[in-house]
């Protein structure tokens, strides 16, 4: 746990090496990435970050716009830049945020099923979409998801939903300078492929991978196939990152 600014993040370490940001998703905590930070501390070390009203951070108020500062001045209160940052979903948005408007923290990035969606969207499709996803969430995942969602409360859930859906997740595309690799499950239909395949199509380079039989979360669904991939694309950097000094 640190404090920025009167603000207390929480956050767990593993492993050692290059380093490595995981940010979750929506209503979820660090705990969602439980399936591979074991693999991917092998080789990285491993910042696996709860967000602000979430996980071990809840009891916060969450604020969209000012998530990607506050975690650039965590991570270089850490003094780790260039990093590998893997964001799913709500912190995919996140993430873009974070490698567009701090470049100097961020060298590769990773976006599992990011939640880009036009500004307006409905909230009430989006919740629908939500409860049809339930069929493809695996039966050990469901409790993870409804504990989190519990320790989180109705009003960080709203609050955080409602950012997502009115922002623009677009804005800072053109920005982005990163290599990126987009790792979409095949069966989302909270962010669906194409969603992920407009995605790619507006980062120049970028590689779109989608996994079958995975639903909105693949790194759990498909935890080897997924390390497998995040893994073979931070190491075809050059400079990873660094953590310390």
């Amino acid at each position: 746990m640190v404090e920025l600014d009167g603000a207390r993040l929480s956050y767990r370490v593993a492993g050692s090496g290059p380093a490595l940001v995981l940010i979750h998703g929506l209503a979820g905590s660090s705990r969602w990435w439980a399936r591979n930070v074991g693999p991917l501390a092998e080789r990285f070390t491993v910042y696996a970050v709860d967000l602000l009203g979430f996980g071990a951070s809840r009891g916060q108020r969450f604020v969209l716009a000012d998530a990607a500062g506050l975690l650039a001045r965590w991570l270089d209160g850490l003094g780790i830049y260039g990093a590998g940052l893997v964001g799913h979903s709500l912190g995919g948005l996140i993430a873009l945020d974070l490698a567009a408007e701090y470049p100097e923290l961020i060298a590769r990035l990773v976006l599992v099923d990011a939640a880009i969606f036009a500004p307006g969207s409905r909230p009430l499709r989006y919740a629908v979409n939500l409860l049809r996803q339930a069929r493809y969430t695996p039966l050990d995942f469901t409790p993870v998801v409804a504990r989190d969602a519990l320790r989180a409360g109705p009003r960080a859930i709203l609050s955080a939903g409602t950012a997502l859906l009115r922002g623009d997740p677009r804005r800072n595309l053109p920005r982005l300078r990163q290599p990126a690799l987009l790792i979409w499950g095949e069966r989302d239909v909270v962010v669906p492929v194409s969603l992920g395949e407009e995605l790619a199509a507006l980062l120049p380079g970028a590689r779109l991978v989608v996994l079958p039989g995975a639903g909105h979360n693949p790194m759990w669904d498909r935890p080897e196939a997924f390390d497998a991939l995040v893994i073979d694309f931070l190491a075809a950097g050059e400079n990873t990152g660094s953590a310390g000094g």
